[in-house]
């Protein structure tokens, strides 16, 4: 359910602002919805793992709240940042 070295590091690659970024904004909601993703499809199949619902719930909140803070920053980042990880339809 974590995320591989492997994943993690092509996630920070593809949203870093520059080589040695790994904590802005934009990396964070991209690495926290990978997680998002990787639990979804875990509780599709196991429907009574509560404690990774939590988790999920958590995880969710904290990109909402990452995602509020850079609309509140930079709204251009924030519109650029929900287009590339297809977050609103």
């Amino acid at each position: 359910m974590s995320l591989t070295t492997k994943t993690k590091k092509q996630v920070v690659a593809d949203f870093a602002q520059n080589p040695k970024d790994t904590g802005s904004t934009e990396v964070q909601c991209a690495i926290i919805t990978q997680q998002v993703l990787s639990l979804t499809e875990h509780l599709k199949i196991h429907r009574k793992d509560f404690s990774s619902r939590r988790g999920l719930l958590i995880l969710v909140g904290k990109r909402r709240r990452l995602l509020n803070y850079l609309k509140a920053e930079s709204t251009a980042r924030y519109e650029a940042l929900i287009k590339k990880l297809d977050l609103r339809k």
